[in-house]
Formats: C-alpha cells, structure tokens, sequence
C-alpha cells in the first residue's frame, strides 16, 4: 500500500470504484462512487489522502483520509472528526482481508492527523455494511441524505 502519486491514473481508480460498487447499485442502492465520473473522483481526491493497495502495478484497492474532515452544516459529527471515503477492494479480492486492511490504514492515518474518532456514512439499507462496520467497533449516531445518492445514509462513529 501507498500513497496515490502524480502519474498514477485517475481513471483506473474510477473504473476501481465503479466495479467496487457496482453489487450496490444493482442492488437498488446508488453509491456515488458507483457512478462518479473521472473529475468526481479527482475532486474526492483533492479533499484527502488518497491511498491505493496494488498487485505487482494493478490496483486493487483504495482509501482516502481526512483529518478533520468538512462536513456540511447539521451533519452529526464533530468538527474534530477525521473520516475516510472511496473504500473500496476490487470484487476478485472480497474475502481476502484487503478491506479490513485499508480500513486500518485508514483509522491509522486518521489518528496521525490529529483525530481521535472517525466518523463515516453508508447506506442504511447496506446491512451487510453496517454490520461490518459494527463488528469493527462502529456505531451509529446519527443519519443524513445525500444529493448525490438514492438512498439515507447510517452516521457510524467509532473512538480512535
């Protein structure tokens, strides 16, 4: 694993998000990283670290962090709050422990950057999500719509 660097390609990362994603959307639940364009996900890119787990030079997941992290106005985490986003394993590597291995990246990063407690959002209606992120140590505080999804998102925070 390691940082996203200048020369890596942000359209293979997109099209990483798309397949990543893509058991959601047909599921009925409309991820933006399910659809996001190449800009999208540079702009995404633009707001974090952004770190990529590779195979020989084949991307095979991805994770960015913030710490903290802007939120808009009423979202229910604290303004010291870090977060990541765009977790995301390509569908051959589910089951392989990729996953949990960027999500520890994550929460590490986020405490080197000065947060104690991340705080993240998915879909309600992704149990098998939820439950993961349960099993992990997170909890839900709060919810919150999206424009840019089809669904109400689960606030799950988890003390670093």
């Amino acid at each position: 694993m390691r940082r996203f660097a200048d020369g890596d390609s942000v359209a293979e990362l997109t099209d990483l998000l798309h397949r990543a994603y893509a058991d959601h959307a047909a599921a009925g639940r409309v991820f933006f990283a399910s659809y996001q364009s190449v800009q999208d996900t540079a702009h995404r890119l633009g707001k974090g670290e952004c770190w990529v787990a590779l195979r020989g030079n084949v991307l095979m997941g991805t994770v960015t962090v913030a710490a903290p992290r802007t939120v808009p106005d009423g979202y229910p985490a604290p303004a010291t709050a870090g977060s990541f986003w765009q977790l995301a394993v390509d569908p051959s590597e589910r089951g392989s422990g990729l996953g949990q291995r960027l999500l520890v990246l994550a929460e590490e990063r986020i405490a080197v950057l000065g947060s104690d407690q991340v705080v993240i959002d998915t879909s309600a209606r992704a149990t098998e999500l939820v439950s993961w992120y349960g099993r992990r140590g997170y909890a839900p505080v709060g919810v919150w719509r999206w424009d840019v999804t089809n669904y109400e998102s689960v606030v799950l925070a988890k003390a670093l």
